[in-house]
């Protein structure tokens, strides 16, 4: 017999506000926010999900939603999910969740995404002190291929997959959470600079009731102000797995979860089109709404038995990923190294942060001598399938990091040759700043690919 469709749990109306969902959505993780539906372990089921910043970011030629984008309101996910195995018993605090990709990819109709770089004032990136001011890249769908109007000469395939899966916290882990950050917080910003340049950017994001959403508690509830006070910001990922932004989750993937709370109470969201590691323009995948077809299967006191605490309690404990059989394969990469030596000569002691940034702006400058503009490098690095790597953390002084890209999304050839030869300078494309940037004045039209304006 052949197998069922999946089962439809989370429907989402992408014309539609996060919280005129029909079936509610959160934005921030705590133990009591209730579960939106039942799912039987070995069940397939279907899982839609607005982009993270749930329609706030539009289909045209500005980049004004960026530069004044009220990160308050991240992540919008869809759950929890009460998961319970075959005699209705639910997922137990120390139980594994393993969940499954079997499926996924854009909303039909929605068939188009984005990437930006923030505005240095509103969280800036990885590369701040390089690229201060807002830029945005729209990107359109053919299957599983990716283009830019903006970013011209660029073509490839997405590795789809969700930037954050996980499972509710309990309620002593959300106060080890909030504990730890909020000392973080406290702490002298100008002590902790990654790279020395992310002095805009909050050390730590505590909980606030501003823009909080939390799912079947609504606002007019008596315990909302409480729990909006204590949940949890979405941004970093954590011991529940959350926003960890891992590109090679994808298709065929598992990931097995700690289970905190009965039910386990899994929620997913930010769906990426593509991404490359590090994600280092900071909104920085190809952001799109998305569905996922999933399974679960409970491993009963899988904890115990398979996470090995790092910290002082039994909760202090990560997720172990399985990475899915289905990836892009490219044949011939271009890798760029960096050390831990800055762009002003300072050396810094196994900076693995400031070696990944020397290898990020060295691709940067590369790309630039072929007609791209560093913007534009700077937010194709940031979402296209490249990979990253630390490939020395021991030899002092200097950490070396690498990135490597895939020669093959670009249409040009953009390997070294000798001078004498071909000219390495490729075809002069139109740049970034030209097209998406911030601006009160009439903006330019995309020359190509144009599809209407999202509605707001």
């Amino acid at each position: 017999m052949a197998p069922l469709t999946p089962r439809l749990v989370i429907p989402i109306d992408v014309k539609k506000q996060p919280w005129e969902q029909k079936v509610p959505l959160h934005n921030r993780w705590h133990p009591d926010i209730p579960p939106v539906a039942d799912v039987t372990e070995g069940e397939l089921f279907r899982v839609e999900m607005v982009d993270w910043t749930g329609g706030r970011v539009r289909d045209d030629n500005s980049a004004d939603d960026i530069k004044f984008l009220d990160l308050t309101i991240t992540h919008y996910l869809s759950g929890p999910l009460r998961i319970v195995d075959s005699e209705g018993l639910p997922a137990s605090p120390g139980d594994l969740l393993a969940v499954e990709i079997c499926n996924l990819g854009p909303l039909p109709g929605d068939e188009w995404g984005y990437t930006a770089i923030f505005e240095r004032e509103n969280g800036g990136g990885f590369l701040t002190d390089h690229f201060p001011s807002a830029r945005k890249a729209i990107w359109y769908f053919e299957g599983i291929y990716a283009y830019s109007p903006q970013i011209p000469g660029v073509r490839f395939p997405g590795l789809t997959h969700p930037g954050i899966v996980g499972t509710a916290p309990s309620i002593e882990l959300l106060n080890i959470w909030n504990e730890r950050e909020k000392k973080l917080a406290e702490t002298s910003p100008e002590t902790l600079k990654v790279c020395e340049v992310l002095h805009q950017r909050p050390l730590a994001n505590l909980p606030t009731p501003e823009n909080c959403l939390l799912g079947k508690i609504q606002k007019e509830m008596a315990e909302w102000h409480k729990m909006a006070n204590e949940a949890a910001r979405t941004i970093p990922g954590r011991e529940n797995g959350g926003n960890c932004d891992i590109k090679n989750l994808s298709r065929g993937f598992k990931v097995y979860l700690p289970v905190f709370v009965e039910g386990a109470n899994l929620s997913t969201g930010d769906m990426h089109f593509s991404q490359g590691d590090g994600e280092v323009s900071f909104c920085g995948a190809i952001e799109m709404s998305g569905f996922l077809e999933l399974k679960c299967e409970i491993i009963r006191g899988g904890m115990k038995e398979y996470l090995t605490p790092v910290g002082p309690t039994p909760l202090h404990v990560n997720p172990i990923f399985e990475i899915g059989p289905v990836e892009p394969h490219f044949s011939e990469w271009l890798v760029f190294e960096g050390i831990s030596v800055d762009e002003y000569g300072k050396q810094h002691f196994l900076d693995a942060s400031v070696a990944y940034k020397r290898a990020v702006l060295n691709a940067i400058e590369y790309l630039s001598k072929f007609g791209y503009s560093k913007e534009q490098a700077y937010l194709l690095l940031s979402c296209c399938p490249c990979e990253g790597r630390i490939s020395g953390i021991v030899d002092s002084p200097n950490a070396v990091t690498t990135l490597a890209i895939p020669t093959a999304i670009f249409d040009q050839d953009i390997k070294p040759k000798r001078l004498s030869g071909r000219p390495l300078r490729g075809p002069k494309l139109r740049r970034l700043p030209d097209l998406l940037s911030c601006s009160n004045s009439e903006h330019l039209p995309v020359t190509q690919g144009q599809s209407g304006t999202r509605e707001p």
